[in-house]
């Protein structure tokens, strides 16, 4: 795994239940934060031990509805944004209510790889 610190530990431990085999969960470091994989799709990001999770068109609304904040970086003076939204409060700690969002997140990463 990517040099870690103690969150990113304790969130390769919360999700790993989701892949196993070729399909393993690994979290990798990138661009100044981390990449959460399940084999080859990227579904989270982990930026300042903050855990942002893929969406998509099907899942912005719940992500907002949930009051989840969107991955913003500025790059030449300009702040952009991914389509990563932070896991809502409160999931972190438990996972019933972090794998449905979890899951949420691998389906639109997969969605977006079949683009």
């Amino acid at each position: 795994m990517a040099e870690e610190n103690e969150f990113v530990a304790h969130i390769q431990d919360v999700l790993a239940p989701f892949g196993e085999g070729a399909e393993a969960l690994r979290i990798r470091r990138m661009f100044g934060g981390f990449g959460v994989f399940l084999g080859d799709t990227m579904f989270a990001l982990i930026a300042d031990d903050v855990l942002f999770f893929k969406i998509d068109d099907q899942t912005r609304a719940d992500f907002e509805n949930a009051g989840a904040r969107p991955f913003t970086f500025t790059r030449g003076g300009k702040v952009r944004q991914m389509s990563y939204y932070t896991a809502p409060e409160g999931t972190i700690e438990d996972t019933e209510t972090l794998y449905p969002w979890a899951e949420r997140a691998i389906g639109a990463a997969k969605r977006n790889r079949k683009r």
